[in-house]
């Protein structure tokens, strides 16, 4: 905020914006510098990057340490295979997705296959009421389904993506993810609907 005299303007949006375009031409400058194989540009990139990165694997993974490997799982990736972020339409962005996957990597060699947590699933939500107690169900039955499947509806109804977006972040088209979305909630409603 500026104030000159007794008006205040207010100048953040405007500076973020120019902030958010500097660093976006810094990281294109920096993604070249690596494709021809100048590998100092690595200690740069970590430095606009890490710490987006770390917010995101952490939220994924649930745990520092883990969310540490993944972004040194990136890194190491970026300093193997350094025009690969190069050809991305979007720096920023495929790291981004490179961190996603990096930590889901990361989770599935830390547990194999633990089984649905349902009460992280509920929420606050009560099980001892009708509802909370179709939810629990549901949730429980969610391990049956495909995962594929699985994550479509944890996105669409814990993290409230819209199908593009949980394309985007699962790799498939729309379509698609809109379709394993349907396909889940009609097994969802049979074997429920068989249990009673």
């Amino acid at each position: 905020m500026v104030e000159r005299g007794s008006l205040a303007v207010e100048m953040a949006p405007r500076a973020e914006k120019r902030g958010r375009v500097r660093v976006a031409d810094e990281l294109s400058k920096l993604v070249a510098d690596l494709a021809d194989g100048c590998m100092e540009a690595l200690n740069p990139i970590w430095d606009l990057c890490a710490d987006d990165l770390f917010g995101l694997a952490l939220y994924r993974t649930g745990n520092v340490g883990d969310a540490e490997d993944a972004v040194q799982d990136v890194f190491v990736r970026l300093a193997s295979k350094p025009k690969a972020l190069a050809r991305a339409d979007n720096p920023r962005n495929y790291l981004r997705r490179m961190a996603h996957n990096a930590a889901v990597d990361v989770v599935k060699r830390r547990r194999p296959a633990d089984p649905i947590d349902v009460a992280f699933a509920l929420g606050d939500q009560d099980p001892s009421t009708e509802t909370g107690a179709d939810a629990k169900r549901a949730v429980v039955l969610l391990a049956h389904l495909p995962a594929s499947q699985r994550v479509t509806v944890f996105l669409r109804h814990f993290e409230d993506l819209s199908f593009r977006e949980i394309g985007a972040v699962t790799g498939v088209p729309t379509f698609t993810a809109a379709s394993r979305y349907r396909l889940a909630l009609r097994r969802l409603r049979t074997m429920m609907g068989a249990e009673r």
